[in-house]
């Protein structure tokens, strides 16, 4: 039975990395591995590739993975809600045979994007005021662009002074690409671009490490965003002291990285060589993270509609609930392997087949309208030319492919007893068919057959029983469920005549 097996060698039941291994109609496909500089390869014949916007950041993309009638749509990371700078994902009714989607906020949802802004603003605004620096890390792409269009909006507003920085490297990077590819971005900053680029920023410049040691209060983003290693790090083991200093975790922490200990009310940190840093600085979460939530993922969901459902980039105790979410709702089997598990799903392939318009009307002048969902029976001659499929009628088959028209009939024996000749048994039969079928054209030839429709019926005497007769019942392929219909009635036997 053809089948997709799908194989998660990273981002099963863990956050932060993914490579998924996806075998679908005898091709493999390797998803989130980057990609070999040395070789140019445009795929294979058969197998289609499309992207859809995926939010998120800059460049991202979801991508569904078409074989024949086969298909695998893997999300990678997405979101679902627009912001400041990018779209929302999109995805139409492709209806494929599996969803690979990321699950990182799989149990959460999120509240108003403008009052956690509003929340964000308000302390940003509180901590500079008293006269405190406040640390932002973030990862180069998405959040980074994304937080400080929203900070220079405010300072502009507000006309405030205290500088902000974001750490030089990948980030600087990132805003130039950001400034390169403006058309990637949504609608609002696509339509102010001519007055003014969103990511030429005025109020924030380029952070210097010797900047972290300045006097006053400052704002900083820096790499990476978890805490775990960096400038971002560095800058904390500075500021962590300090009861006026704040720090914003603006995304997901990964269990064992800094940010996710402080953020778990740990204010004592053993780092390098047993050194122990005690953290007074405030300690805020703001989830401003740019994945899709739990709704964002059930509509992703809706709008794909799949046959099945496959959760990667989550934790195991939140994939569950999300998972049983997903099978209550659209009622789809919905898996979530582990890393080096292997997930085999069989596949019902489905042949296109184009119908003639002749016996497309033959069907509508029988009051039989297309109906996508009542698929229903037709009748008709397959023809196969170069590897494509056409129904035709019968006649129009024997035209093109210049055969003349042979009869098929399928004959049944029934016997009966009935110690009459063969004419008076063929009467008997005729006279309780035409009491059975009255919607039906019963006839009693002259030779003494019985038809009904095509159905030819007669009576035959038995070479070894006298008392029993041979019913030979025969029909065309066209009658087939009349003629078991009718076999059947007369194994039942005939009425008794009077006497």
């Amino acid at each position: 039975m053809p089948e997709i097996r799908v194989t998660p060698l990273g981002a099963g039941q863990d956050v932060g990395r993914s490579c998924i291994l996806v075998s679908i109609a005898g091709k493999n496909v390797m998803l989130d591995c980057g990609m070999h500089m040395g070789f140019n390869d445009d795929v294979d014949d058969e197998l289609e590739i499309k992207a859809y916007y995926a939010g998120h950041v800059l460049g991202a993309a979801m991508f569904q993975i078409k074989v024949g009638s086969e298909s695998v749509v893997y999300t990678g990371d997405y979101n679902m809600t627009p912001d400041r700078h990018l779209g929302a994902a999109w995805i139409d009714r492709c209806r494929p045979n599996l969803l690979i989607t990321e699950s990182t906020y799989a149990t959460t949802i999120r509240d108003s994007k403008r009052c956690r802004e509003r929340d964000f603003l308000k302390k940003v605004h509180e901590a500079v005021e008293r006269g405190g620096k406040v640390l932002i890390p973030v990862f180069a792409l998405g959040r980074a662009q994304e937080l400080c269009i929203l900070l220079e909006t405010f300072w502009e507003r507000m006309n405030l002074k205290a500088p902000i920085y974001f750490s030089t490297g990948l980030t600087e990077k990132a805003n130039h690409y950001y400034k390169l590819f403006i058309t990637w971005t949504n609608q609002k900053i696509r339509k102010t671009f001519v007055q003014r680029n969103m990511f030429e920023f005025k109020h924030i410049k380029a952070f210097d490490r010797a900047f972290a040691d300045n006097p006053g209060p400052m704002v900083v983003f820096a790499t990476p965003g978890m805490l775990h290693a960096g400038q971002s790090l560095q800058i904390f083991r500075k500021w962590a002291g300090n009861e006026k200093n704040m720090v914003i975790m603006p995304g997901y922490c990964v269990q064992g990285t800094v940010g996710h200990k402080i953020l778990s009310g740990q204010r004592k940190l053993e780092m390098e060589g047993r050194q122990v840093l005690e953290v007074k600085m405030q300690v805020e979460y703001m989830s401003f993270s740019a994945h899709a939530d739990a709704k964002g993922i059930m509509q992703l969901v809706g709008q794909a509609e799949p046959e099945s459902v496959l959760l990667v980039h989550g934790e195991a105790k939140k994939m569950e609930f999300l998972k049983q979410k997903i099978e209550q709702e659209f009622r789809v089997n919905c898996y979530m392997p582990a890393n080096g598990e292997t997930v085999t799903l069989p596949t019902s392939p489905s042949i296109p087949v184009g119908i003639s318009l002749g016996l497309l009307k033959r069907e509508m002048a029988q009051g039989l309208l297309p109906d996508a969902k009542k698929p229903r029976l037709l009748h008709g001659t397959l023809i196969m030319k170069d590897s494509n499929f056409r129904l035709v009628s019968s006649e129009q088959a024997l035209k093109e492919l210049g055969l003349a028209e042979h009869q098929l009939r399928f004959t049944c024996r029934v016997h009966l007893h009935d110690p009459r000749k063969e004419q008076e048994t063929a009467m008997r039969v005729y006279s309780h068919l035409k009491s059975m079928l009255k919607d039906h054209c019963v006839q009693h030839l002259p030779d003494g057959s019985v038809t009904v429709e095509s159905i030819l019926i007669q009576a035959a005497a038995h070479s070894e029983d006298p008392g029993t007769k041979v019913l030979l019942v025969s029909w065309t392929y066209q009658d087939e469920e009349l003629g078991s219909y009718l076999t059947s009635l007369l194994k039942k036997g005939l009425p008794q005549a009077p006497s």
